[in-house]
């Protein structure tokens, strides 16, 4: 599939969670994280990031809280990871927009996505853990967030 969403990005926001690309079910959608099972708006909710549940279909909102989204590939979408390659990545066009917006946090949304970040800043040195990162994209701190997505075989209830 072609269709990507797209970004949700102000300058100075407190955070923006960057994913490698959309889902399929995400870009058919027009929406953020609208996979089946996907718990990623339950989690920004409950880790208090937005004072209310916001969901897929008001994913526009996260602006209002100072939270932005983007992804690492625009071109396309894909149902897994593993659909992409390297070439799908616009690394240097993620920078850009970091140094343009400049956000207090970087948070990766799964490690895919940080690596995917390193592999094309042409930093093959580092590992990627979950949680706070020794490196930064820009000057700007990274955070590293397990993956939310519907593949997963864990639930969290409302």
């Amino acid at each position: 599939m072609t269709t990507a969403l797209p970004d949700y990005l102000a300058p100075e926001l407190r955070a923006v969670f960057v994913g490698t690309a959309a889902g399929d079910r995400s870009a058919r959608r027009g929406r953020y994280y609208a996979g089946p099972g996907n718990e990623f708006w339950l989690l920004l909710h409950r880790a208090g990031l937005t004072p209310e549940f916001l969901g897929p279909e008001r994913d526009t909102e996260v602006l209002r809280y100072g939270l932005g989204l983007t992804d690492l590939a625009k071109r396309r979408s894909a149902s897994t990871d593993t659909l992409l390659s390297s070439s799908d990545f616009d690394v240097p066009g993620f920078v850009r927009k970091v140094e343009r917006y400049r956000p207090a946090w970087i948070a990766f949304h799964g490690k895919t996505a940080a690596k995917e970040y390193l592999r094309g800043s042409g930093d093959r040195r580092r590992t990627v853990a979950l949680g706070k990162q020794d490196w930064q994209v820009q000057e700007t701190p990274v955070f590293v967030l397990p993956s939310a997505s519907g593949s997963k075989s864990r639930s969290i209830s409302p």
